[in-house]
C-alpha cells in the first residue's frame, strides 16, 4: 500500500475543491499530495483500492478541549497528546486545543505547555475560551473565576502562549471587550464572540472591532427574538464572520443546523466539537476546568444541569451533516475542512485534497463510516486493517 513513502489510492470519490470526482486517483509521497485527479482504470502495483468509498481532507477542529480521557488543560503533555492521538483515530489531523475559565497564572501556564506542542507540530495552535465572558451566559465556566476582559491581561495569555495563540473567545459587551477585540486583531489571533450577554447593536460593534467568529452558534448567547434579535442575527449576517456550529445532535436541532446554512452560506461555518475528555471515551465523572462534569449517555453536564462541551468526533459531525441533515457532501466538507483551514490561515498546507498540501485525508464507505485516516502521508488507521 505504501512503497518507499509513496501511497497510492484509486477507485474512491474524492471531494476536491472543484466538487466531487467519481473514480479518482490520488497519490502522495513524501508527506504531500502529489496527484489528484482521474484514475486510468489500470491496475497499479501497490495501489489501494478503494472502489464503494469516500476520499475527504482532513479535519480542522477549532475548538477542542480534549478526549480519550486526555484534556487539554490537564498541563500534562501526555494528557495532551492523549486527546490529540484519540480525535485522529476519528480523522481530525490538525487540531486547535481549547483552554477553559481558570486563574489567570494557571492558563498561562496550560498555554506555555501548549506552544511546546504547537512547535512540535502536535497542535496547530491554542484557544483561548474565557476568563473573559459573560456570567450571564457562563455555561460550564466557574463564575468566580471569570473577569472583565482588560487588554492588559489579554496581553499576558498572549505572550504566554509565545506566538501560538490562534482565538480568543470572550463577551465584547463587557469592560475592555471592544479594546480586546482590537488588541486580537492586531495581534493575527482571532476574535470569538462567544458566552456572550450582548444585544445586536453590541455586536454589530464588536465586528466592526474585527471580531470574525462566533463561538457554537447558538449556545450560551441569547435566543434569536423577533424584537430583540441579539446577537445570533448579527453574527449570521455579516459576511466576515465564521460561525462555529457543535453538529452532535444536542447542542443544535437539525432544523437550526439548516438554518445556519442557509443563513450564512456554507463558505462561513466551521463544525467544531468543542469537545472534552470523554470524547472518544465513554460515560463517567470527569473534571473540565475548574467544574466537575458527569457524561451520562454520551451528554456532558455540570451539576447546575449546563451542558459541558460535548463528546463528539469530527467523523460523526459529517456522517449527521449528511444523513440527518441533508447537507451535500461537498457543504459538510468545506465546515470540516476548508473553511477552518482558511480562517486559521492554514490552508496553504491543509483543508483540501490539493497537489502540493499535506497529505492529511480521511477514508469513509459508502454510509459515511470512517474506514481510513491518512496524515502528513501515514495511516493513522489503515483502510485495509
Amino acid at each position: 500500500m505504501t512503497e518507499s513513502g509513496r501511497t497510492l489510492l484509486t477507485g474512491a470519490r474524492l471531494v476536491t475543491p472543484e466538487g466531487v470526482l467519481e473514480d479518482g486517483e490520488l497519490a502522495a509521497a513524501g508527506g504531500r499530495i502529489a496527484y489528484v485527479g482521474s484514475g486510468s482504470g489500470a491496475p497499479a502495483p501497490g495501489a489501494v483500492d478503494l472502489t464503494g468509498h469516500w476520499v475527504v481532507p482532513g479535519f480542522v477542529d477549532l475548538h477542542n478541549h480534549g478526549g480519550g480521557g486526555g484534556s487539554f488543560t490537564s498541563g500534562d503533555a501526555e494528557s495532551v497528546l492523549t486527546g490529540v492521538r484519540t480525535h485522529r483515530l476519528h480523522g481530525t489531523t490538525t487540531t486547535v486545543a481549547s483552554t477553559v475559565t481558570g486563574d489567570l497564572d494557571v492558563l498561562a501556564r496550560q498555554s506555555a505547555l501548549l506552544s511546546e506542542l504547537v512547535e512540535q507540530g502536535d497542535l496547530a495552535g491554542v484557544h483561548f475560551e474565557g476568563p473573559f465572558i459573560s456570567p450571564c451566559r457562563k455555561g460550564a465556566h466557574a463564575e468566580e473565576l471569570l473577569r472583565h476582559p482588560d487588554p492588559a491581561e489579554v496581553r499576558k495569555l498572549l505572550e504566554a502562549a509565545r506566538g501560538t495563540a490562534r482565538m480568543m473567545t470572550l463577551a465584547a459587551e463587557l469592560p475592555g471587550g471592544l479594546d480586546s477585540v482590537r488588541l486580537l486583531a492586531e495581534h493575527g489571533v482571532i476574535a470569538a464572540i462567544g458566552h456572550t450577554d450582548a444585544t445586536y447593536e453590541q455586536t454589530r460593534e464588536a465586528i466592526e472591532a474585527g471580531a470574525t467568529v462566533a463561538t457554537h452558534l447558538f449556545n450560551a448567547m441569547p435566543p434569536l427574538h423577533h424584537r430583540e434579535p441579539g446577537p445570533i442575527a448579527a453574527l449570521l449576517e455579516d459576511e466576515r464572520v465564521t460561525v462555529e456550529l457543535i453538529n452532535d445532535g444536542v447542542h443544535l436541532h437539525p432544523s437550526v443546523t439548516e438554518l445556519a446554512f442557509r443563513s450564512a452560506g456554507a463558505d462561513r461555518v466551521a463544525f467544531v466539537t468543542d469537545a472534552m475528555d470523554a470524547a472518544g471515551f465513554g460515560d463517567g465523572t470527569y473534571r473540565l476546568g475548574a467544574m466537575d462534569v458527569t457524561v451520562v449517555d454520551g451528554v456532558a453536564r455540570v451539576p447546575d444541569g449546563s451542558i459541558a462541551g460535548s463528546t463528539l468526533t469530527l467523523d460523526v459531525a459529517l456522517r449527521r451533516a449528511v444523513t440527518v441533515d441533508a447537507l451535500p457532501i461537498e457543504d459538510a466538507v468545506r465546515a470540516l475542512s476548508a473553511n477552518p483551514a482558511r480562517l486559521l490561515g492554514l490552508d496553504d498546507r491543509v483543508g483540501s485534497l490539493t497537489a502540493g498540501k499535506d497529505a492529511d485525508l480521511v477514508v469513509l464507505d459508502a454510509e459515511f463510516t470512517l474506514r481510513g485516516v491518512l496524515r502528513k502521508g501515514e495511516w493513522v488507521v489503515d483502510p485495509t486493517g
